[in-house]
């Protein structure tokens, strides 16, 4: 059975890791620093907390699900451990980088591994955590084919895989399918927040004008607004750094726009943590539209 490493055990780690144990993997972790609620989450996906080092030593597959931030020292972390042991792996370990990020950071992250016995495969992950019946696709590319064919074979554990081939696929595709998914996705609920606070500042009643309007006009609109936002506010934090890669993938002035986005999610941490004012007047708007006819 295949033995992997899931690194970190947040919300779509622990998912994803309690998926491949239901399936008879085994699923390691490295829980170094991580708070009561991460360890509780490891432990009831059935995740072994262990060393870096060991990590290292015992997984098969290393996958990397972590804010975008942490995605470069995590692979730099397990590239030092890595080298420690040289060629002495009983079997090679595929490191892989499922994170939100640019094609050309995932390309950096690929090359720690160039020249080791370290194999590398870019995925992208479009959905939410493995919940019932449901699973999100990985989508995953890769200079090997083979290593890429090993890695959709993960399908038959739990894992729903889709590989990207064709002329000219590589290493940094499916990083450019996450970013161009996510900038759509993500991307409009950050503008329907952005004009839903902007309208409430004129007034409560531009606001209220604004829903009716798009009932009347666009209620496809106004519907993807009412289920986009809500569970958006606990995760705005997560995204400010996913729209920054967005923006460095779009690249020049156009990227901007998501460097925009980027501060309206930032907003919205900060008002979590602090006086809620933006989050209660988003909540009552939805509420408000949830009760038109």
């Amino acid at each position: 059975m295949p033995r992997l490493a899931v690194v970190a055990a947040g919300a779509m780690g622990s998912a994803v890791a309690k998926r491949l144990v239901s399936f008879g993997c085994t699923v390691y972790t490295n829980l170094d620093g991580r708070s009561e609620a991460t360890r509780k989450r490891a432990q009831d996906a059935g995740m072994i907390n262990v060393s870096i080092n060991e990590l290292v030593l015992k997984s098969d597959w290393i996958l990397s699900i972590l804010p975008p931030r942490d995605a470069v020292s995590f692979a730099e972390k397990i590239q030092d451990a890595a080298a420690k042991h040289g060629s002495a792996f009983p079997s090679p370990r595929t490191f892989v980088d499922c994170n939100a990020v640019n094609p050309e950071t995932v390309k950096r992250i690929a090359a720690l591994f160039a020249g080791t016995s370290v194999k590398f495969v870019d995925a992208g992950i479009i959905g939410g955590p493995p919940k019932g019946n449901y699973d999100p696709t990985f989508y995953a590319s890769a200079e090997d084919g083979k290593m890429l064919d090993e890695f959709t074979a993960l399908s038959n554990y739990g894992l729903k895989v889709s590989p990207l081939k064709g002329e000219g696929v590589g290493v940094g595709d499916a990083s450019a399918l996450k970013m161009s998914y996510a900038g759509i996705t993500k991307g409009t609920t950050g503008l329907y927040t952005t004009m839903v606070l902007a309208a409430h500042a004129s007034s409560p009643a531009t606001a209220d004008a604004l829903m009716r309007e798009l009932h009347m006009s666009q209620p496809v609109l106004l519907n993807r607004l009412v289920e986009a936002v809500p569970p958006m506010l606990p995760k705005a934090y997560r995204w400010i750094g996913e729209m920054e890669e967005i923006a460095d993938f779009v690249g020049g002035g156009e990227g901007d726009v998501y460097r925009g986005i980027a501060k309206v999610y930032e907003r919205i941490e900060k008002s979590i943590a602090g006086d809620e004012v933006d989050v209660a007047t988003l909540r009552k708007f939805v509420e408000k539209a949830k009760k038109l006819d």
